[in-house]
């Protein structure tokens, strides 16, 4: 900001005219102006800014309105998109303390005659999102949604001619709409660029949409490949030269290039191609990140003989599972992220899970997950891997489903917790000063290291004196530290205690706390609510399932 000190040394001087000390005066007056508007439109321009995705050695944010945001989001069930259901979906986000809503649209009920486009159900979502002060996830039901066409119009389902089925090797349709089909992209990328244009129009200045999903586990269930003449006709040929530069293959044919996997290879590069080119069209509308997500490849059977994948029935062939993540992210590069939908609480096959979408090229997104109690404490695991975002599906009141009917107590629990400090646990995410503890059997303390102070996080509460943490009876318990300068944390937990000490001293040895504030966080702001100390502290910093937060500085003697 300017100095504003007019004249100052004139009058020392005794020389300069009057006039020439008023033009002074006026001109650093307008410079003053110039400078204060400069300095009052700097959060407005980023304020205008659509969200984006950004990267930092290494670490992504989700940047809104200039500032990381981390997404507590609840997926609606796949027929709860409509105005009808909408009041019960917004109980069901106020009880999931949720900060975003991943609402499906489809594409029957988007354009139910061709050329033609409804945009009730978005504008509903969106007006109600914002009345609440929620944040919206567009999934887009096109071509493809869990590997089948169940969401395309009817004027494609009635028209095979024109819009073609895969076919099995046995020359049987199946109800999947081939990637090979020229009508049938343009038609799909129609549709997704009418969409993307229209939330341009509506959302290019509020930010209530952060982004958009482009098809849903996306692939074919029922055959590895399409089969058709056509298909056939180009897997006898040579692979394509981007194909063979993304694998680091030498040139042949499909089969002599990829052997026993080239079907599904051949899937996958025809579906990504695809996929990319409407992810492209409808960026050029509306340039918001946009991603697919993910049917995985869950672990065969134990039986050996049982121990094979097999793509088009354990999952949806062409799909971006684990194993081919990397090619995809060389085919559609129009796509900012591939996220993960994880329904088995197998806590190592989650974690490994986690790692492999989470690549120095992609984003870590859980966009799906069950929202059974058993889940919940993998929200703490992907905050501690540094993800932008983490949703339970099927959190509203539509009755039993496949699912079943599972509370998410958990999920709303956790959410109620960091909640209140999304943002600034989105941008200690982003800045590497949060790490997590999370319990697994057996595993009742762990140490996070945060160089000059290690954190001791035991599980289980209370924790009585002389014995060791208890743990939790289904291993739940989970803490989140951050650092907030040399000797000042950020802390929460659940059934879990966290107390500081220097590396290779116990604690309270030549280190104490100084303070341990519990408060929470209002618009950004700490608010200070109590301190703690005595049976608060002296067996460390204890949270139970009530949401509580504390500051904590510790002193070395």
């Amino acid at each position: 900001m300017l100095a504003y000190r007019p004249c100052i040394r004139l009058h020392f001087l005794g020389v300069i005219s009057m006039r020439l000390k008023v033009l002074i005066h006026l001109s650093a007056l307008s410079s003053l102006a110039a400078s204060l508007v400069a300095f009052t439109a700097l959060p407005q321009a980023l304020a205008a800014d659509a969200p984006q995705l950004v990267q930092k050695d290494g670490r992504f944010a989700l940047m809104v309105d200039g500032r990381p945001f981390l997404i507590l989001g609840g997926q609606l069930h796949n027929s709860s998109g409509w105005p009808s259901e909408l009041p019960q979906v917004w109980e069901s986000m106020a009880a999931l303390h949720a900060n975003t809503v991943e609402a499906p649209v489809y594409w029957e009920q988007f354009e139910p005659q061709q050329g033609h486009f409804d945009y009730t159900n978005i504008d509903q979502i969106v007006e109600g999102a914002r009345a609440r002060h929620l944040h919206v996830v567009f999934l887009w039901f096109g071509t493809w949604k869990n590997g089948n066409m169940h969401y395309v119009p009817s004027w494609v389902k009635i028209d095979p001619k024109r819009f073609p089925h895969t076919i099995r090797p046995d020359g049987e349709p199946i109800d999947v709409l081939s990637p090979q089909s020229r009508n049938t992209l343009e038609a799909d990328k129609t549709a997704f660029v009418a969409l993307m244009r229209h939330l341009k129009q509506i959302d290019n200045e509020q930010h209530t949409v952060l982004m958009v999903q482009v098809e849903n586990e996306s692939g074919n269930i029922g055959s590895v490949r399409d089969n058709s003449a056509e298909a056939n006709k180009e897997f006898a040929g040579p692979v394509p030269a981007d194909l063979l530069a993304a694998a680091h293959k030498q040139a042949g044919t499909w089969s002599q290039v990829f052997g026993s996997e080239a079907d599904e290879v051949f899937q996958a590069y025809h579906q990504a191609k695809y996929i990319n080119e409407i992810a492209a069209a409808g960026k050029a509308e509306f340039a918001i990140p946009l991603y697919i997500n993910v049917w995985i490849d869950y672990p065969a059977a134990e039986l050996p003989q049982r121990q094979l994948d097999t793509p088009g029935i354990a999952y949806p062939s062409g799909g971006a599972v684990q194993k081919l993540v990397g090619l995809w992210k060389a085919l559609a590069p129009s796509l900012e992220m591939i996220g993960p939908d994880i329904y088995a609480d197998d806590s190592p096959f989650y974690r490994e899970t986690m790692k492999a979408y989470h690549r120095p090229d992609n984003p870590l997104w859980i966009p799906e997950t069950a929202r059974d109690d058993s889940f919940g404490k993998f929200l703490f695991y992907a905050i501690g891997e540094g993800a932008i975002g983490f949703s339970p599906f099927g959190i509203d009141q539509s009755g039993w489903n496949i699912l079943g009917d599972q509370g998410w107590k958990a999920h709303a629990n956790n959410f109620a917790l960091i909640g209140p400090m999304s943002r600034e646990i989105a941008r200690l995410e982003f800045e590497g000063k949060l790490k997590t503890g999370v319990e697994e059997p057996g595993q009742t303390a762990q140490e996070l290291d945060f160089g000059e102070w290690q954190a001791t996080v035991a599980y289980g509460f209370p924790q009585p004196d002389g014995r060791r943490a208890p743990g939790t009876k289904d291993a739940h318990a989970a803490a989140v530290v951050a650092q907030l300068g040399p000797d000042e944390f950020l802390v929460t937990g659940v059934d879990a205690s966290v107390i500081f000490h220097l590396p290779g001293k116990l604690p309270w040895i030549h280190s104490m706390i100084l303070t341990a504030e519990q408060g929470t966080y209002e618009n950004g702001v700490w608010k200070p609510l109590r301190l703690w100390n005595g049976d608060e502290t002296d067996r460390g910093l204890s949270f139970s399932q009530k949401p509580e937060v504390v500051r904590v500085k510790m002193v070395r003697f």
